[in-house]
């Protein structure tokens, strides 16, 4: 795929995508893939993990994401199945032309028993890019979910400064018709200012949310809270609710801190494709 040299891609026809995932449990407790529709731009595949729980990865064959683009995932966690979701790769958001936006939208639910893990890689930010994104979490009673959305503002290695974006995104997690969790972030244009406020990121030049829902969620918000830098908070906002935010340089030091606190949560089954 042709870029140009700042960074975007060069004219091409607009790329869509979009996957449907059903995962249920089989008699002897295995999660397998009950239904799969996939088309576009997206698509899925599903290493052998040698687990009862599952595991699938996101492919976006377009190679990233510009202006007018769009991205439709949803998936769905039957009873008493286990599901890891991730992406291949970090995706990237790239200029976008005016007037033009990105959008993602993601729909996952998970019915009693059931046990998500929603682990994207990073999303890279360029200069001039134009994304919205959404990402809607329905549980049901008894469920579990870990859900982490790392971003990085530009690539530090290339002296990257966001003078000029549009992204704005949107989090959703309800258990029935119940919020448990809700966070919102637009950011409209001279970005890095935005950010170098020392209310704001104090310079972050990257940023990861993480939710963590399950019976013993509060239980671990001590050993949390011990593993990450001064640039990073946890808290128990109910006894099987904890969320943690991290703010880092880049998006090396991210990693650093992040990926031990995912290693504790999956209980070291975070998906290969994270280590490559």
């Amino acid at each position: 795929m042709p870029f140009d040299r700042t960074g975007s891609i060069a004219a091409q026809p607009r790329a869509i995508g979009a996957a449907a995932l059903s995962m249920r449990a089989d008699d002897h407790g295995v999660t397998r893939v009950e239904g799969l529709r996939q088309s576009g731009s997206t698509k899925l595949v599903f290493p052998d993990t040698h687990r009862k729980d599952a595991e699938a990865i996101i492919v976006n064959t377009a190679g990233g994401i510009t202006g007018g683009d769009r991205f439709d995932i949803s998936a769905h966690v039957g009873r008493n199945s286990a599901l890891s979701l991730t992406t291949q790769a970090a995706e990237r958001a790239y200029r976008a032309q005016p007037g033009e936006t990105g959008q993602v939208t993601t729909t996952l639910t998970v019915e009693e028993g059931g046990h998500l893990n929603w682990l994207p890689q990073e999303t890279i930010l360029f200069n001039g890019c134009g994304l919205r994104r959404r990402l809607d979490v329905t549980l049901a009673d008894r469920t579990g979910l870990l859900m982490v959305e790392p971003i990085i503002f530009g690539r530090a290695a290339m002296c990257e400064e966001l003078t000029n974006v549009r992204f704005e995104d949107r989090i959703r997690i309800l258990r029935g018709d119940r919020p448990v969790y809700i966070d919102g972030m637009t950011l409209s244009g001279d970005a890095a200012a935005h950010l170098a406020r020392p209310a704001i990121a104090g310079g972050a030049g990257a940023m990861a949310s993480l939710v963590y829902i399950a019976t013993e969620a509060a239980a671990r918000l001590d050993v949390i809270r011990r593993m990450l830098p001064a640039s990073a908070g946890a808290s128990a906002l109910a006894g099987d609710v904890l969320v943690m935010r991290l703010l880092a340089t880049d998006g090396f030091e991210m990693r650093r801190s992040l990926m031990p606190v995912l290693d504790l949560l999956t209980r070291n089954t975070l998906p290969t494709s994270w280590r490559l």
